[in-house]
């Protein structure tokens, strides 16, 4: 009997799971336990609007209008070490930006 409520236990928790993986697939949305889910690529500090900006973690609307015109005034970043130069980045929210931002220089003219 012991053994019948296990495998029934199994089979329940088996289901439950296919079920919650099917419904987050029609969703269009990778199921919760999917480790194949690709991270969203990091911003380009560089080309990002302040409304990029602000879907950082941390970054709202006046940090975000502080790291555009530093990037304004500066020719852009060069690396992303200087986002902790813009007044309200300090090394602890740097830490918690640094995997979600990149450097991409802008182009310049061919000659």
């Amino acid at each position: 009997m012991v053994r019948n409520r296990w495998v029934a236990a199994a089979l329940t928790t088996a289901v439950i799971m296919s079920a919650s993986a099917t419904v987050h697939v029609q969703r269009g949305q990778p199921a919760p336990d999917d480790k194949s889910a690709a991270a969203p690529a990091p911003l380009n500090l560089n080309v990002a609007t302040a409304a990029d900006l602000e879907k950082l973690p941390g970054v709202g609307p006046a940090l975000a209008a502080r790291i555009l015109d530093y990037r304004q005034k500066n020719g852009g970043f060069k690396k992303i070490e200087e986002l902790m130069n813009v007044q309200g980045i300090g090394e602890q929210s740097f830490l918690k930006l640094k995997a979600l931002v990149t450097i991409v220089p802008a182009r310049t003219a061919e000659r």
